[in-house]
């Protein structure tokens, strides 16, 4: 394994394996919240509030944090929808697993972190299958949503 210094810690440079939470939050209008993505991974696509949990960090924890960072809101969460796994993702070949929670917003009011998303919407189901979203996005959502008519092909991943 290639190893690097920085500092005074070494770094690997084999691609990483991420474990990380994501908030599918459905709204009582059976909306959906996606934010679109200003920096990797997923640049320029549509995606659910989520990210990387941190070492120490219990997963529902990092979810919460996530969700407030990312939208600014609280949310109850319901119960664990999917774990997906995405390959080979950005420069370095990431390797993600994904916990997909659905969760129930505590309020409507998004305060967005424009440093990690450039815009923030509730989508209704009918225009859902007209964005960009990763392939794990895509999966959660065709369960909660089956007949979901994307236009696209879905891009690589797996469905854990």
């Amino acid at each position: 394994m290639p190893l690097f210094l920085i500092g005074k810690q070494m770094k690997s440079l084999e691609p990483a394996i991420k474990t990380s939470v994501v908030a599918c939050i459905i709204d009582p209008r059976q909306r959906v919240l996606l934010t679109l993505r200003n920096i990797e991974p997923f640049y320029g696509q549509w995606v659910m509030p989520g990210g990387k949990i941190d070492p120490g960090e219990a997963h529902l924890a990092a979810l919460h944090r996530e969700v407030r960072e990312e939208v600014g809101l609280e949310v109850q969460v319901d119960t664990l929808l999917d774990v997906y796994e995405h390959l080979d993702i950005g420069q370095h070949k990431d390797h993600y697993i994904i916990l997909y929670y659905r969760c129930s917003p505590l309020s409507l009011e998004i305060q967005l972190n424009h440093h990690e998303c450039s815009e923030a919407a509730w989508f209704s189901v009918e225009e859902l299958s007209q964005l960009v979203l990763p392939p794990g996005c895509r999966q959660v959502l065709t369960q909660i949503y089956p007949d979901l008519p994307w236009k696209e092909d879905t891009p690589p991943g797996k469905n854990l």
